[in-house]
Parts: C-alpha cells; structure tokens; sequence
C-alpha cells in the first residue's frame, strides 16, 4: 500500500507539469501563455495548501515513510514524510511562486525574458522572423514546474537512488532555461553548456559516492547506511570516501567552493528571472537534501568530514567575498554574493545540531525571498540607445546611478534586499545570519564564526557601493527603468515586505522551523 496522500505536494506539481505539455501540443498559440501562466499558478498554491496540509497530518500522527518499489521493498523509491522535509518544501514553494511572477512578466514593449523561439539559431533571420512575428516560447512553464517538482522530491528522498534522479529531474530543465535568453543568446548558451557540463561532471562523483555506500552498507536508503554505520562493518576508508562524493555533488548544487565555476557566468547568461529562481530553489533544495544526507548518515564519521567542511566553507567564504569585491556586472557581484552565502550557511549545517537545521531554513527562507526580489529588479532597469530605444538589462553597476531618482520604489526595495544580504538589524537576513553563527558557536564554530564576520563586514562594501549609486549619484544616459504588466512589481513588493516582516518578526517562522528540524531517522 502506498500512502499517495502523503505525496501530494509532488504530484501536483509533477501532474501539472505534464498537464502543461499537453497543453502547449494542443491549445492554439495565441491563448497558450495565458493558460500556462494561470496553471502554474495554480500548481503552486494547490501544493502549498497541501503541504500546509500534510504538516497538520505528520504533527498529529508523525512523520512517515513511504516507499514505492513494486515488490514493497524499502531499498529504493523511498519518501520521507516528516516536519523538516514539509518546512523545506513549503519554502520551495513560497520562493517559487514570487519567482513564477518574475517569470510570467512582460515590459511595456511587449516582450519577455525569453526568446521568440529557442530552436533558431543566434542572429539569423529564423531569429528575426520569430521574434517579428512576436512568438513566445511558453515551453519555460511546464520546464520550470518540472524542475520544482525535482526540488520538492530532493528535500524530501529518503534513499541515494531517489535523490539521484529528482536531482536530474530538477537539473535538466534548468539546462535549458539557461539558454533561452532573449538577449544576448550566445552568452546564455554558453552558460548553459558550462552549466551543463559541470553538472554531468558533479553528477559522477554523486553516483560513485553513492556506489561506495552501497558497497559499505549493502544498502541505498539512508536508514540502511545508517544502521550499518552504527553496528559496523569494519570498511570506513569505503564510508568515509562515499560520503564525501556524494558531499562533492551535493556541495556543486549549492554554488559551494571549489566547485562553484559554473555560478557567475550561469548567473550573469540565463535570463534573469530563471537566475532569481535557480539562486533560491536550486540552493534551498540541495542544502535540504544536504542536511538529511549528513545528519542521518554523515553523523556516523563526524569527525573525519569536519575538517573538510571546515576547508569548503573556509574557502567558499574567502572566494565569494574577495571576488564579489571587483565586479562590475549586478549578475556576477549577486553570483559571489550567493557563493558567499553558501559559505555561512554550510556554518550552521556543519553544527550538526537540530538548532543548526531550524537556522539553516530560516537562513534559506531570507535568502531566496530576497534573491527573487534582487533579480526582479534587475530585469526592469534596462540600457537604452541614443534614440532612447530600450535594450536589454542594464548590469553594469555605473548604469544603476541615480535610481533612486528616477524609480523610488525599485531603488528602496532593491535597498532592502542588499541590507538583508548584507546582514543589518531589521531584516530577514540579519536574523538568519544571527541563527546560523550562533548555531556554529553553540557546538564549536567559534573560529568559522569570526572568519564569517569578517567576511560579512566585507561583502557590506559591494552592497553598499550599489546603494550609494542609487541614491548619492546623479542619474546617467543610456539607462532608464520599464513599466511592465505588473507581475514583477507584485513579487518585489512582496519580497520586500517579507524580508522586512521576517527581520522585525522572526519568532514565529522561527518556532515553526524549531518544531520541524528533526528529520525521521
């Protein structure tokens, strides 16, 4: 018997993913964005009301596991039903739906993120006649609940196998979002090839850590490894490297040092709403999986894998800050940002504490919130030619001067975003950051702790260099910010009030994630 209540979240997603490819064979072209914008839409509420649901499910009667081998095995197609996979999905999701806004937007002069038709080839006239003939490549709808659906099943997997393939079925379609750009084309498919190459390449050294631990345990769920571990089988060199290439694949999803190659240049090619929802999804998923993967498994050779967190962040921190420190593309400054991001967040994984789970989500929630909200903005602040034509975004920070001028509203909330990356009282970012070190403190990350506020008071400096631009330097030529359908001003509103509501009053998100930081052993 199978509890398919239990996965409802994931099937609805996944159901209106496929429903969505029907949709794009057989409704006419010109109602096709509309339907698909209204589906997704949809999808996402219907599976946060679900998940708020189950949560009400798993406090009363406790969490669950779920396995869906024909044979009634518990060796693959395990799901875990417990608080802290429900918290992580119900974050996925709220990230997720403030992203789908950002996607579904249109500027003022008719045209989306994506180009007209992503099968023609970069400045040919197939090119032209699409984008002429005002095409839409909705096809980024269905991929993008595809993908969701893969974060979803990443927080909650319960045995390598599963974790594998929801990791690809999360990975793929973002393969391809990245490349359909609608400026700029060669720049996003060149993202997207490194993007995709480097994640074939984590890929390998997931599946052989994963066959390690087969070899070790006989097992592929993460309670058989576990209780091996505890009882012993006398190869822990066989323990020791499975867990740590399977770290490896889990550490290249987050953006996490050295395997952090692909971010600036996938950040600054795919169109920057798929950047503002790979930024929060991608990351709050994989560090969910990552948190199961070490506290259930990882917990057996502590000692043998601190230090190599240790080094990870410790070089993941030193990385995004120093190299955020120079660039002059918003892209590629908000790409180290998220990189040094993952540096303090490993901080409170590496705690292996249940404090270090609930300050882990709450860190996650304030970061993708206002990671939607930054790369919302950069998609309405555009370059213009000497005609006053509008171009594509204008990422470089010398085109941001005088926003606050010209657009109050946009300046202020991209303001917000900054101070909460960058750590100040009042915001959503302040108190994850606070959660995190004091969970690094608590359990013996006092040295990681200093080296993450020095850094901390590092990365203030590009932060603030933005908002002075803003709102200390006269305005410039050749930029100007668009008027749009809407759907983007709502999400950046949104995530602005969100980023501030959380900084002012955290306690009940926080007791939330206190209650569900314990995972089903």
């Amino acid at each position: 018997m199978i509890d398919w209540a239990a996965l409802t979240p994931i099937l609805i997603i996944l159901g209106s993913a496929v429903l969505a490819v029907i949709f794009e064979a057989f409704i006419p072209r010109q109602a096709r964005r509309g339907v698909q914008v209204v589906l997704s839409m949809i999808a996402i509420a219907a599976a946060v009301v679900s998940v708020v649901w189950r949560w009400t499910v798993v406090s009363a009667d406790g969490p669950t596991s779920i396995a869906m081998a024909p044979d009634g095995s518990t060796d693959v197609g395990t799901f875990v039903e417990d608080g802290a996979a429900l918290a992580f999905q119900l974050i996925i999701l709220v990230c997720a739906l403030v992203a789908l806004l950002v996607i579904a937007d249109r500027t003022q002069t008719g045209e989306g993120a994506f180009v007209a038709s992503a099968a023609t080839q970069p400045g040919s006239s197939d090119e032209r006649e699409a984008t002429t003939a005002n095409l839409q490549q909705t096809e980024v709808f269905p991929l993008m609940l595809f993908s969701l659906g893969g974060m979803l099943t990443f927080a909650s997997a319960g045995d390598l196998l599963t974790l594998f393939i929801a990791l690809e079925v999360l990975s793929l379609p973002l393969y391809v979002l990245t490349a359909t750009a609608r400026r700029r084309r060669a720049l996003s498919q060149e993202a997207a090839m490194k993007y995709f190459v480097l994640g074939a390449f984590s890929s390998g050294f997931f599946l052989m850590g994963s066959a390690l631990l087969y070899g070790y345990s006989g097992a592929l769920t993460f309670r058989g490894i576990g209780t091996k571990i505890a009882t012993g089988t006398g190869m822990d060199m066989l323990l020791i490297a499975g867990v740590t290439m399977v770290l490896v694949g889990l550490l290249f999803k987050v953006g996490a040092a050295p395997f952090h190659a692909w971010t600036p240049d996938t950040y600054q090619g795919a169109p920057t709403p798929v950047t503002g929802y790979m930024a929060a999804g991608t990351k709050i998923a994989a560090f969910a999986a990552m948190l199961r993967f070490l506290y259930v498994i990882g917990s057996g050779v502590q000692w043998e894998i601190t230090p190599v967190l240790w080094t990870v962040i410790i070089v993941t921190m030193a990385i995004g800050t120093v190299m955020g420190l120079i660039q002059t593309d918003i892209k590629r400054m908000l790409a180290y940002s998220s990189i040094a991001h993952a540096g303090f967040i490993l901080i409170g994984v590496a705690s292996f504490s249940q404090q270090g789970i609930s300050a882990t989500a709450f860190y996650l929630l304030a970061y993708g919130i206002a990671s939607v909200g930054a790369f919302g903005i950069v998609t309405l602040v555009r370059e213009t030619d000497t005609e006053g034509n509008i171009l594509g975004e204008a990422t470089t920070l010398e085109k941001w001067q005088g926003l606050g001028k010209t657009n109050p509203l946009l300046a202020t909330s991209m303001a917000i975003f900054l101070l909460s990356f960058a750590g100040i009282p009042l915001t959503s970012g302040f108190i994850g950051k606070f959660a995190a070190f004091s969970a690094g403190v608590a359990n013996g990350g006092t040295v990681l702790v200093v080296l993450a506020v020095l850094a901390s008071a590092a990365t203030a400096f590009f932060y603030f260099r933005l908002i002075s631009y803003m709102f200390f330097r006269d305005p410039v030529e050749g930029s100007q910010t668009v008027a749009s359908e809407g759907f983007s001003i709502v999400a950046i509103i949104a995530c602005a009030i969100l980023t501030v509501a959380l900084g002012v009053f955290p306690q009940p998100i926080l007791d939330f994630l206190g209650e569900a930081a314990v995972f089903m052993l």
